[in-house]
């Protein structure tokens, strides 16, 4: 075996930190146990936990380098001892390295524990390491809580693990935590560099931004791709052969693809997309850029400018930009839905390429949606629905004795109430002309300012306001026009604070401008207190004649009866004449 494939071979583990000055990215951390090794305070017990590739095993390595090297200062192993160079390579007898995936029953932990009370056989602690210790089973953990919570003096415990969600509480809390977070893709930038030069490789800008991003804050991802990228064999790498080598497609061709898909050019878009798989593009890859894209889309069209990009570099910003622009931040989200909505089922389908195209299709369909959600909001039209049909012309003849319609009016609309069925107590003959039942369709009708529309004044001023002014409309028990220009609201005594809440100049304004949209006229309110019930009472009894024709004057007007009242709101109609058919009704009218 040459010495050039003996390099390869331990080229991922070549660049392994060393000391805590070469950990990227997990500075706060370093700093923290270095501070406790200077300060004796030194755990018995630790828990490194975060993402792959983010530093956690090797800072576990240094941790115990620093604690058993002879020659360290200041918490700072040599490094050039036996005791460092076997813990670096994972071969020294004071420190074990337990994987936890594959050490997992009760058994093995038992052996740890039979084995932890034996004194370290040349350093001065004995060192657990284990890795992926959540994959321990839940016996092992419990045959391990004694030993943790009272291990020897000379015995320390280090736990590497992805997911500290799966450890017991009795575990955690045992032990000193450090989370180590994603590493910056500056820093991974940096790290990469470093290694082409030490490895006399002259590497493009480019080409690192793109293993860098496609690393997503992983140091130790960063390298296997750079390593892959170096086995490439080109003496120069540039972006090209790292999409060559990754499946993935240019920033550029990305770029293109949004913008057809904006300017709803569905032929474009699968043009370029069947182009980019032709060209070895991955269909996996490619689908997971385009969710990146359109995420950096939502991104750029908050106006975070400090965040970084995921599928594309930062110089196609203005790209981004200038896509926000036209289609806005609803519509990017709805694109990621569809998209995102396309991906998952891939992974249950044969046809994945299907799918996607369609998706690109759905997303090429989408509105503005920005544009109609800030239509809405400020007032803007829905598009009306499909008016009824309007009623044939009648003969002129039958014109002749019919009474004007009232007067139009283009800028009010009243919908007339919902049709429903209505018990009818009274039988009554209404006369209607043909001519006084219209249809609007784009136009609406004054309510004429006259006796016999009380009621509907009434019931169109509480649909007309919002719900404040509604429920306390709903406390009038009687209303009259008392003058040419004047309406009473009399208020029941129950109801003093809606009237109360209706007196405030506020309110009044508000219910005068209604009534005045509703009549087309200046009316003036008057709100009113209705008197006791106990004096309507003894002038019924007192004068019994004159409270029965008050009951039948009541019974027989158009105004109180529901049944009619319904009818000329379904119709839009106006009652001309009134005829009571209920004969004993009648007879008491006349005798009265």
């Amino acid at each position: 075996m040459s010495n050039k494939s003996i390099q390869y071979t331990v080229l991922a583990r070549r660049f392994r930190p060393q000391n805590f000055s070469e950990v990227v990215g997990q500075e706060m951390v370093a700093k923290a146990l270095q501070n406790a090794i200077c300060a004796d305070r030194v755990a018995h017990a630790y828990l490194f936990t975060g993402a792959r590739g983010v530093g956690k095993t090797s800072m576990a390595r240094i941790l115990a380098k620093a604690l058993n090297c002879p020659n360290s200062q200041d918490g700072i192993p040599c490094g050039d001892c036996e005791v460092c160079q076997n813990i670096a390579v994972g071969s020294d007898i004071d420190v074990l390295e337990i994987d936890g995936a594959s050490n997992r029953g009760i058994d093995d932990i038992r052996s740890l524990r039979a084995n932890v009370n034996v004194r370290s056989m040349r350093s001065q602690y004995k060192i657990y390491i284990i890795d992926e210790v959540h994959m321990l089973t839940k016996e092992a953990f419990n045959a391990l809580l004694k030993t943790l919570e009272e291990p020897p003096p000379n015995v320390k415990f280090i736990f590497c693990t992805t997911e500290p969600n799966k450890l017991p509480d009795t575990i955690l809390s045992r032990c000193q935590r450090f989370d180590f977070g994603y590493i910056e893709e500056s820093s991974i930038c940096n790290r990469l560099k470093q290694i082409a030069e030490l490895e006399k490789v002259e590497v493009d800008e480019s080409a690192i931004q793109l293993v860098a991003r496609r690393a997503g804050g992983s140091m130790r991802d960063s390298q296997s791709i750079f390593d892959q990228l170096l086995s490439f064999g080109d003496s120069h790498l540039t972006a090209e052969s790292v999409h060559r080598i990754l499946g993935t497609a240019s920033d550029e061709r990305l770029i293109e693809l949004i913008d057809a898909l904006i300017d709803r050019k569905q032929d474009v878009a699968l043009s370029l997309f069947e182009s980019a798989l032709n060209t070895g593009v991955q269909l996996n890859e490619f689908v997971d850029q385009l969710l990146n894209y359109l995420r950096d889309l939502s991104v750029v069209a908050t106006g975070a400018d400090q965040v970084t990009l995921l599928a594309i570099s930062e110089i196609n910003r203005s790209s981004l930009q200038k896509q926000t622009q036209i289609w806005g931040i609803q519509t990017c989200l709805a694109a990621f839905q569809i998209l995102n909505e396309a991906r998952n089922k891939m992974f249950r389908a044969s046809h994945g390429r299907a799918l996607v195209e369609l998706a690109l299709i759905r997303i090429s369909l989408l509105e503005d949606l920005d544009q109609l959600c800030a239509m809405l909001t400020n007032g803007g039209q829905i598009p009306a629905l499909p008016s009824r049909p309007q009623p044939a012309p009648q003969p002129q003849a039958s014109m002749q004795n019919a009474v004007p319609a009232p007067e139009v009016n283009t800028s009010t609309q009243i919908e007339p109430p919902p049709q429903k069925k209505i018990e009818k107590k009274t039988e009554i003959n209404s006369v209607v002309t043909q001519n006084s039942i219209e249809t609007t369709t784009s136009t609406a009708e004054l309510i004429p300012f006259r006796a016999g529309v009380e009621s509907l004044l009434l019931a169109q001023l509480i649909e007309f306001n919002g719900d404040l002014i509604k429920d306390s409309l709903k406390g009038v028990e009687s209303i009259a026009i008392s003058g040419p220009k004047q309406l009473d609201l009399q208020f029941s005594k129950s109801y003093n604070f809606s009237k109360q809440y209706c007196e405030r100049p506020e309110i009044m304004v508000k219910l005068e401008g209604s009534l005045e949209k509703l009549t087309g006229e200046r009316i003036k309110i008057r709100l009113l207190e209705s008197k006791a019930s106990s004096e309507k009472t003894t002038e019924n009894q007192s004068n019994p004649s004159q409270a029965k024709k008050r009951v039948e004057q009541r019974d027989l007007s158009p105004v109180s009866d529901d049944f009619l009242q319904e009818a000329l709101a379904v119709f839009n109609a106006t009652s001309v004449r009134v005829s009571v058919l209920n004969k004993q009704a009648e007879d008491e009218k006349e005798d009265s």
